[in-house]
């Protein structure tokens, strides 16, 4: 999709050395998938303590063996 943004030129170069990306296109998406991957973080982080497991750590990677045979 075509987008017009008026972006501050120095945040966006600063932006795209930092990350290494080679065009301004590739910077902002970068930068969108990391705000996107730190605000799920977030989510899951704010959930500890609220949800209570009816399972151990042992019975859970039993499961995820038989779910995922590969591991």
């Amino acid at each position: 999709m075509r987008t017009t943004l008026a972006i501050d030129e120095k945040l966006l170069e600063e932006a795209k050395a930092l990350s290494g990306a080679r065009t301004k296109k590739e910077t902002v998406e970068k930068a969108l998938e990391e705000f996107i991957k730190r605000k799920k973080a977030r989510k899951l982080l704010d959930l500890e303590g609220k949800v209570e497991l009816s399972f151990s750590l042992k019975e859970l990677l039993e499961r995820r063996r038989r779910d995922v045979p590969h591991r």
